[in-house]
């Protein structure tokens, strides 16, 4: 991959085809890229709310084993899209 410039290639941040990476060849300013940073914009705040609401459901001794595992299940999930999108962007950043 390549950082900066035209034809830089992008890791989109969704998954294809049985998990594969998605990536898009673009200057960065054309309409999927629009998407993407859209998607990584939810995706990162969709993470934020999953991190507030462990903290209160840490903080519930009457929590249940199920909803923990239900909120452990979607915090994976949300860190999976959190870790692609840090991957994209670290990829992306202008060689030192």
């Amino acid at each position: 991959m390549t950082g900066g410039g035209e034809g830089e290639t992008r890791l989109l941040p969704w998954a294809g085809t049985g998990g594969k990476p998605c990536y898009l060849v673009t200057d960065g300013t054309g309409p999927v890229s629009r998407v993407a940073d859209t998607v990584e914009s939810v995706q990162l705040g969709m993470a934020g709310g999953l991190l507030d609401h462990a903290a209160d459901m840490l903080a519930d001794p009457g929590a249940t084993p199920a909803q923990l595992r239900f909120l452990l299940a979607r915090m994976s999930e949300a860190l999976t899209d959190v870790r692609r999108i840090a991957e994209s962007r670290g990829a992306r950043l202008p060689e030192s």
